[in-house]
């Protein structure tokens, strides 16, 4: 291979992966998916056979690199646009621990076991499973941690003060995701569409489909996010 032809390799290679990583977006490398993950070792793969394997032409090697690039951001506009293939493609978060109990069938489907658990723990700055109220495992492998109330900084036990729960819910939850019902959550919490409706036209929306995301919140708020940022909340 002469010179001329390794340059030319090294500023394909450069170009179409320059490229992109402007279009995939600014994620951090903690919050890549295993399925991002995967994608971006293929990428730097066929970009490296691309540079320095003399039996592919520069031609192929450009247009593997460019397939495996569309077939990359197909893959992630469909994220964007359907929950279902999101669910496919990146799975969905697990909850490890529900009110102070380890969910040990969850943690065979997260491939876990319990010191696997206590490890992520600590990585939160907690030591005791005791002191977890909620444990939720994320699709990007991290772990987001709500303590119990008595158990979280300043908290109230140290301060002596008595915990009394008076939020109707225990935890915020999701109800609406692009403009679609989760009857599954609704059902969870004991709650109908009726009462979803309600709130939604006191809140002045109208149609479900206008709403990109909504939650009920542990005092039994319902937060609000419209799909179009500029149609006023009342």
């Amino acid at each position: 291979m002469d010179f001329p032809e390794l340059t030319i390799r090294i500023i394909s290679a450069f170009l179409v992966l320059l490229l992109l990583t402007r279009i995939m977006g600014r994620k951090e490398l903690r919050q890549l998916t295993f399925f991002n993950f995967v994608s971006g070792i293929a990428v730097g793969s066929i970009a490296a056979s691309l540079v320095v394997n003399q039996n592919l032409e520069i031609w192929a090697g450009i247009y593997a690199l460019s397939g495996w690039a569309i077939l990359t951001i197909i893959m992630g506009v469909v994220d964007i646009k359907s929950k279902k293939a999101r669910k496919v493609i990146e799975g969905q978060p697990a909850i490890l621990i529900k009110q102070g109990k380890i969910m040990e069938g969850e943690l065979r489907k997260a491939r876990l076991d319990i010191d696997a658990l206590h490890s992520l723990l600590r990585k939160k700055n907690v030591f005791s499973v005791t002191d977890v109220d909620y444990a939720i495992f994320e699709t990007d492998g991290t772990l987001s941690v709500m303590k119990k109330e008595d158990k979280q900084t300043l908290t109230k036990g140290d301060m002596h003060i008595q915990v009394i729960k008076t939020e109707p819910f225990p935890i915020a939850t999701e109800v609406i995701s692009d403009g679609k019902i989760n009857k599954s959550n609704l059902s969870k919490l004991s709650i109908d569409e009726n009462w979803l409706e309600k709130q939604l036209k006191q809140a002045g929306v109208n149609d479900i489909s206008d709403i990109f995301f909504a939650e009920i919140q542990k005092d039994g708020r319902l937060y609000i996010d419209l799909r179009d940022d500029h149609i006023p909340k009342q």
